[in-house]
């Protein structure tokens, strides 16, 4: 009888982290790469002396800035994206998820390990009922990665997004922690 040896993925090492000053760099390309301007709301550059000033101003506390930005750093303490938890609402203990990975970085496993820590974090420090993305419904990386760390599709928002001179729908994806 032949037997089958499934392989798991190794997800590589992330660690999250507050933004410092020393990301500015980094922050101002991820901001201001407008391929990245469909999948949010942004549609305007932002300055660096508006990024210098977001991040001496965040508090870094959910509560007061109602979201939580964190950089997401790999095994050799280089920055490959960002990852946000936005929308914070305490009261109903929910927040929607974002997360960002530097081009040279991608498909490599980083967006899904950042994920399952801010899930982990959302859960047993923040003691969150749940959590949810807006995904554009053409995203099929987006939603392969969420669907694969226990998001399900709940809804379609019809015509939800615009980009490129048309309406996009998007899929909310939620999870319960």
């Amino acid at each position: 009888m032949k037997s089958t040896i499934m392989s798991e993925k190794i997800e590589p090492f992330v660690k999250l982290r507050a933004i410092e000053p020393e990301d500015l760099d980094i922050l101002y390309q991820i901001e201001n790469d407008i391929s990245l301007w469909n999948v949010g709301c942004t549609n305007v550059p932002y300055s660096r002396y508006t990024l210098h000033n977001y991040i001496a101003d965040c508090v870094n506390d959910i509560y007061t800035d109602r979201q939580l930005r964190m950089m997401i750093e790999n095994d050799k303490a280089e920055v490959v994206g960002i990852i946000d938890i936005i929308d914070f609402e305490p009261r109903h203990q929910r927040a929607e998820l974002g997360v960002v990975i530097k081009r040279s970085f991608r498909r490599q496993g980083y967006a899904s390990s950042a994920v399952r820590k801010i899930i982990d974090y959302a859960k047993n420090i923040l003691h969150l009922h749940q959590v949810y993305v807006v995904a554009d419904a053409d995203n099929v990386g987006s939603i392969g990665l969420f669907s694969s760390l226990g998001f399900q599709s709940k809804d379609v928002l019809t015509d939800w997004l615009f980009s490129n001179g048309e309406y996009h729908n998007a899929i909310i994806m939620q999870r319960m922690l």
